[in-house]
């Protein structure tokens, strides 16, 4: 290697001179260390060893010096040529101050809104938040009709009503949730993004908070689990003020009526959320307690091989020793937790969706094969049939965008 070496776009390199990094983060587990750069939500995983000579660049030891430490202290070579390429690649190397690099960038701007995430999760907001959930389960407990139920969804006899005001609804709810998870974030210092995905045939939005890989664990847990906390807390609101908005006959005003209608939505979302397999945000909760990196790919494969062995099929068994082995370990009792989950799934969708879309559309069907139909009963199933037509459009245009795309695998930490 010559003296300096030209990186990609110009930058050069002296092996000579101390290599000028941004400043770092380092998480070890275990055996592995991620390092990263939270600015920029780019992260890599190193060896014990590795992480130590990253240390040691950013502390100024020149590249070469660092070479030559690392042959004496692990009698082995290192090929400080590709590591210093890898470090340019992961934009760990600060190029405007080597030669010939470029100017400085606009001065990072640290991620807003973290004053508000630590007040939304503050001692005093868990108090209220205990507060609100424990009145609305008082007022189930002393009225029935505050207990959710599919039967809450019909709060008025017109079916576009019912869908347009649920989906409205939901939007507002949607990004509550999505921004409870990215202010548990923003009160680490964690940046987010929010993206439209699709889990199954849900479209649902998505919070990457790919910074929690450098965050030591018992601190992720919140930012994973604070969308279920918002639900939870909208789901209390909703059934108290149900039950403030009595008509004087002690029946739920019309108001009221949508509030317990939404109400259940939330809830099926809470319920949806056991639904692993779909990797929700329990799945995420899951696999970092118990320090997994692809828990859901290994346990499916598991499943598949136990079903070929159980057929007899030899051939088409999957190799397992590639596989992690916290995500084997694991997989052997986490793999039966699918087969549950979709239990779960369509056991609640015979017992809470269908009930609903049979009533539905049934209602359709009867006013236009009947006779005693309205105009403005015709003219709420026209409309009804195509919010629904609607909605499968929008979920056939998201499942083809993400087969189109396909889905770059990186390390990041997902949370819908």
């Amino acid at each position: 290697m010559t003296e300096a070496e030209a990186m990609d776009d110009g930058p050069v390199i002296d092996l000579d001179r101390p290599l000028p990094l941004h400043p770092l983060v380092y998480l070890e587990e275990g055996d592995e260390v991620t390092v990263g750069r939270p600015d920029i939500d780019s992260y890599g995983i190193f060896p014990p060893d590795g992480a130590e000579v990253l240390r040691r660049l950013e502390q100024g030891t020149p590249p070469r010096e660092v070479a030559v430490w690392y042959e004496t202290r692990y009698r082995e070579s290192l090929d400080i040529d590709d590591l210093v390429a890898s470090l340019g690649e992961l934009g760990f190397v600060r190029e405007s101050d080597l030669p010939g690099g470029p100017a400085d960038g606009p001065a990072d701007v640290p991620p807003r809104w973290r004053r508000l995430g630590a007040a939304l999760f503050s001692v005093p907001a868990w108090i209220c938040y205990g507060l609100l959930v424990t009145w609305a389960l008082i007022a189930m407990a002393r009225r029935p009709d505050l207990v959710p139920s599919y039967r809450n969804v019909f709060f008025t006899d017109y079916y576009s009503v019912i869908q347009a005001a649920l989906f409205v609804a939901a939007i507002p709810q949607l990004l509550l949730h999505e921004g409870f998870h990215a202010l548990a974030g923003r009160r680490l210092g964690l940046r987010s993004r929010l993206r439209i995905s699709r889990r199954l045939y849900f479209v649902v939005l998505e919070t990457s908070l790919d910074g929690l890989v450098a965050v030591p664990r018992r601190k992720r847990y919140l930012p994973i689990v604070a969308g279920m906390l918002a639900d939870v807390v909208v789901m209390a609101v909703l059934t108290i003020a149900a039950d403030l908005t009595r008509g004087a006959g002690g029946a739920p005003s019309p108001g009221g009526r949508f509030c317990l209608a939404f109400a259940f939505a939330v809830m099926l979302r809470i319920l949806w959320q056991f639904s692993l397999y779909l990797r929700t945000d329990l799945y995420v909760l899951v696999s970092t307690a118990l320090g997994c990196v692809d828990l859901h790919t290994t346990a499916m494969r598991m499943l598949r091989n136990r079903v070929n062995r159980l057929l007899g099929r030899r051939r088409r068994l999957m190799d397992e020793s590639d596989w992690h082995p916290v995500d084997r370990r694991v997989a052997r009792w986490y793999s039966w937790l699918i087969v549950a989950g979709y239990t779960v799934s369509l056991t609640t969708f015979a017992v809470a969706i269908v009930p609903i879309v049979h009533r539905m559309f049934a209602g359709v069907l009867g006013r236009f094969t009947g006779h005693g139909a309205s105009w403005p009963e015709l003219l709420d199933s026209l409309v009804f049939s195509g919010f629904i037509l609607g909605q499968l459009v929008v979920l056939a245009w998201v499942a083809a965008r993400e087969r189109y795309r396909g889905r770059a695998r990186r390390l990041d930490h997902v949370i819908a």
